[in-house]
This record gives structure tokens, C-alpha cells and sequence, in this order.
């Protein structure tokens, strides 16, 4: 089965779900990407607040690989861990989706 026809197989919830995860995920990635950029140039930052609430609203796999792909945040201990918390609550709530 292809992926196309796998997601067309998949209940009108959960594409609508599947895409949104996607989507805040492209979004938060991004996000790292550019309040970076902003760093680095010495603009406008991106409100912290922004990439909280991006993360916790399912960004968390994007704002994990934003700080990485862009190596951003990852000294702030503090901002990590709760990422990664978010993360792990979010995997958590998959799980209980599909049981």
C-alpha cells in the first residue's frame, strides 16, 4: 500500500489530525529557524511565549529539531527539558489515540 493510499484509508479525523501535526510541526521548525536568524542579525526576536505555545500545541518534534537543526536554544537547559517533556507527553497522548 502507498503512503497516498494508506492516508486516504485513515478516517476524516485522523487525516485532518495528521495534517495538522504536520503542519504546527513545519511551523514550529521554522520558527526556531528564524528567531535565529533574528538572533544572529541582531532584529526582532520571536517571543519566547510563541515558541512555547507552538511546542505545546503539538510542535514538539519541530521545536526539538529547530533547536538542533539551527542550534538554537540548546544552552538553556531549562527551555530543553520541557521541550522534551512536551515531546514525551505528546507521544504519550499518540499512543492512547490509537489504542
Amino acid at each position: 500500500m502507498s503512503p497516498i493510499q494508506w492516508f486516504v484509508s485513515l478516517s476524516l479525523i485522523s487525516q485532518i489530525l495528521l495534517l495538522y501535526i504536520i503542519l504546527v510541526n513545519i511551523v514550529t521548525f521554522f520558527s526556531f529557524g528564524i528567531d535565529k536568524l533574528a538572533a544572529t542579525l541582531g532584529h526582532r526576536r520571536t517571543p519566547e511565549k510563541t515558541l512555547w505555545i507552538l511546542t505545546a500545541i503539538g510542535g514538539s518534534v519541530g521545536a526539538l529539531a529547530g533547536m538542533e537543526f539551527f542550534k538554537h536554544k540548546r544552552r538553556k537547559i531549562s527551555f530543553y527539558s520541557i521541550i522534551t517533556v512536551c515531546f514525551l507527553l505528546h507521544v504519550f497522548i499518540v499512543l492512547l489515540l490509537l489504542q
